[in-house]
């Protein structure tokens, strides 16, 4: 009898010195989160070309990505962006980083680009020398409201579909496009 005693003993001993041994381990566990198809990535402010990750917004009129840093637009593009913090009452700054190329200009003479948001239409700026530029418009905070912003771009004119099999028409190169906080 007390044998059996003894032995039950000394194993509840164990079991709990293991239960405490387990919850006392303070070991590092990794978590790795994912992305599932349900949960779309957060729509950004501020839309690198060169980013893959931001194809969903870009609704229409962009190209492929061109050695890893910008692309070719058509003559209308379309991107959605979400506002910045604070936007829906500060307003904001609409943004695109962009070149007139060469080929464009020796082509067309000059190019124009405008855009808009919401019906609400911002002067154009007209580029008549290549190089790199900066569209830049203020936004008026009651064309902010809500999680995306539908911005809408166009050039008066564009070069069509050339020849070697291109059959792309081509604007403008777009770098990035964003909106900024005021």
């Amino acid at each position: 009898l007390w044998n059996r005693w003894a032995v039950r003993l000394g194993l509840a001993t164990l079991a709990l010195t293991l239960a405490f041994a387990l919850l006392g381990c303070s070991r590092k566990t990794k978590v790795r989160v994912q992305t599932t198809e349900e949960e779309a990535p957060r729509m950004a402010s501020t839309v690198s070309m060169a980013d893959p990750l931001s194809q969903p917004q870009l609704v229409s009129g962009f190209h492929s990505i061109e050695e890893s840093s910008w692309r070719w637009t058509a003559r209308q593009f379309v991107i959605m962006l979400r506002p910045p913090v604070g936007a829906a009452e500060k307003g904001a700054v609409l943004k695109m980083q962009l070149t007139v190329p060469d080929a464009l200009i020796d082509k067309l003479q000059t190019v124009s680009l405008s855009a808009s948001i919401n019906g609400h239409a911002f002067p154009a700026e007209t580029y008549t020398k290549p190089g790199k530029y900066t569209y830049q418009r203020d936004v008026e905070a009651s064309l902010l409201a809500g999680e995306a912003t539908k911005v809408e771009f166009q050039l008066d004119k564009a070069m069509p579909p050339g020849g070697g099999g291109d059959v792309r028409e081509l604007g403008i190169v777009a770098r990035s496009i964003g909106l900024e906080p005021k």
